[in-house]
């Protein structure tokens, strides 16, 4: 008995056409179309030369390669830590130390221990994808030049106490200053010294120190405290007190111009009758000298025939 095989079905030219056809439109669909994530944007170049610039959502750009799209995070605030890293997942310690990076000479020739991060967002897609290569180096050299020259212009009491923020503060702007004419893109938000602390064999002696002036920094915050509330206090009764001075001046003042009211009316009526005036002055002088006494009786003394009888009523 002689086996035949199966025939077997050939494909005709309208379905190859068909599956080529597919395979050209997912390629052409997933080489010209991308998404862009709420935290992101996309920069695009088309044969390598920059084009533009996408924001969130759904995009569309020339397939094959011809238009590439590059998406950076221009949303979320990135951090880098300097002598020390957070450690995450796992059963690793939440944190570890990177002596090597931090440890700085200060300007009183002491060595210090400085731990610090920088936060930073970028600003500039464009910058951020084609201006600087080692971006991430760039970064941490940069940041680690700029906290050694300013500690390393303050004493090692400073940088620990009082300079803290100033050091904060300066390096946020010279950091900037580098990172702009770099060209980089980003824009630096928060530099935070963590740790300060001197060489293990003497950090018990300078933390007795800073201990000190922790003590000193409370008690003239204290005595500032009793300052500001002592002193609207007496300011208050010098208030009070200057105000009763002047109550009492214009009481004396006014007083004393209507004693020279009164005397001027007195003295223009004695113009016009010196001797009617003269004797009723006299009359109310006796009237308010005598006027508290009891059972006196007063005798002109040029009176000659008048024989003086005390009056002594009955007992």
């Amino acid at each position: 008995m002689k086996f035949t095989p199966p025939k077997i079905g050939r494909f005709s030219s309208s379905s190859v056409g068909m599956v080529i056809a597919g395979i050209l439109v997912l390629i052409l669909l997933g080489t010209s179309v991308f998404i862009v994530d709420q935290t992101e944007e996309a920069v695009i170049t088309r044969f390598g030369r920059y084009i533009g610039t996408k924001g969130p959502g759904l995009q569309f750009k020339l397939p094959f390669g011809i238009d590439r799209n590059y998406t950076v995070n221009v949303r979320t605030v990135q951090t880098q830590e300097f002598g020390f890293r957070t450690m995450r997942g796992g059963n690793a310690p939440p944190y570890s130390s990177q002596t090597m990076e931090s440890v700085m000479l200060t300007g009183d020739l002491n060595i210090v221990d400085v731990e610090w991060i920088i936060q930073y967002r970028v600003v500039d897609p464009k910058a951020w994808t084609f201006n600087v290569n080692e971006r991430t180096p760039t970064i941490r050299d940069v940041s680690r030049s700029a906290i050694n020259m300013l500690v390393g212009d303050r004493a090692i009491m400073d940088i620990m106490g009082v300079e803290r923020s100033a050091i904060e503060d300066a390096g946020l702007v010279y950091m900037n200053e580098i990172f702009r004419s770099y060209g980089l893109g980003i824009d630096v938000i928060a530099v935070k010294l963590q740790n300060v602390t001197p060489p293990s064999g003497v950090q018990e002696a300078f933390e007795d120190v800073n201990k000190a002036m922790q003590d000193l920094e409370r008690l003239i915050n204290e005595g500032q405290q009793a300052y500001n509330e002592e002193i609207p206090k007496a300011r208050g009764e010098a208030e009070r007190t200057i105000q009763i001075a002047q109550g009492y001046a214009t009481e004396r003042v006014n007083k004393a111009n209507g004693d020279v009211a009164r005397f001027n009316s007195v003295y223009d009526e004695y113009r016009l009758a010196p001797d009617v005036t003269r004797q009723r002055l006299y009359y109310e002088m006796i009237e308010d000298v005598f006027k508290d006494e009891k059972d006196m009786v007063i005798i002109d003394r040029n009176l000659d025939s008048f024989l003086p009888i005390m009056n002594l009523g009955s007992r």
